[in-house]
């Protein structure tokens, strides 16, 4: 069993991911993780954390089979992933006053 997707319905995309190719990179993701160029932003798997982000390429890995990762950006490498997690980072703190990124990016989801 492969990993599963839950996306945000407020999807962050970094500068080089574009609207046009989202879905094909979404079914790729779902059927073939094994791409370059595709970094994850999910909630943290542990809830006492925010944000975690990685290559997909790490997907094929055993420890991801099975579980379900709530994906709230995309990006085409590290330093595009850096700037969406200050992007949010910096949107939440506007908005609520405070740095609770899992808890901003929840509400935005029943938003």
């Amino acid at each position: 069993m492969g990993r599963k997707f839950v996306y945000s319905p407020k999807l962050y995309l970094g500068e080089s991911i574009s609207e046009k190719k989202l879905d094909k990179i979404k079914k790729k993701l779902e059927n073939k993780p094994l791409q370059a160029h595709v970094y994850l932003l999910t909630l943290a798997s542990n809830p006492k954390e925010q944000i975690e982000f990685y290559d997909a390429r790490q997907l094929v890995q055993p420890h991801y089979r099975g579980q379900v990762s709530y994906v709230i950006g995309l990006a085409s490498n590290w330093d595009e992933a850096v700037l969406l997690v200050e992007r949010i980072t910096k949107e939440c703190l506007q908005e609520r006053g405070d740095c609770s990124l899992r808890e901003y990016l929840l509400c935005q989801q029943s938003s």
